[in-house]
């Protein structure tokens, strides 16, 4: 794993869930901030990692392009979101949205939020990578790393 990035806050074969703004600034290209959370999904297409996605960052992610009115965009999207090499969208069900209620309360959080917070905790991620620093306190709970 490459040095000097989110990996080498990771254990080996890790597994972590990443929220919506890295997986849009993969799809997009982001030039500025893609270089932070590009070796992340470089490890995991190699396997040395594995990525979680929930059902609020493909509906995050794809609300760009369907508002946008660009429906292809976000079939190309939606298509490599459920089909990624080397992570998979997790459910969402009714413990993780109890969770994800007393973790709002808790930390403050935005529903969205609380629910990436919940999922990582439920499916036992070693962290939850982000670009938002909303989670603050969170760090009680699991590893935030972005």
């Amino acid at each position: 794993m490459t040095p000097g990035t989110l990996l080498e806050h990771l254990p080996t074969h890790a597994t972590v869930l990443v929220d919506t703004a890295p997986v849009i600034y993969l799809l997009d290209g982001n030039a500025q901030y893609l270089p932070k959370f590009l070796p992340l999904f470089r490890a995991a297409e190699r396997g040395e990692l594995r990525i979680l996605l929930t059902p609020v960052t493909l509906a995050e992610v794809l609300a760009g392009p369907l508002k946008a009115r660009k429906e292809a965009l976000a079939e190309r999207y939606e298509s490599a979101l459920r089909e990624g090499l080397g992570w998979r969208v997790v459910d969402l069900d009714s413990d993780i949205a109890a969770k994800a209620s007393r973790l709002r309360i808790r930390y403050g959080l935005k529903l969205p939020d609380a629910f990436q917070l919940a999922a990582a905790i439920a499916h036992s991620a070693d962290a939850l990578v982000t670009h938002d620093r909303d989670f603050g306190q969170a760090t009680r709970e699991v590893a935030i790393l972005g």
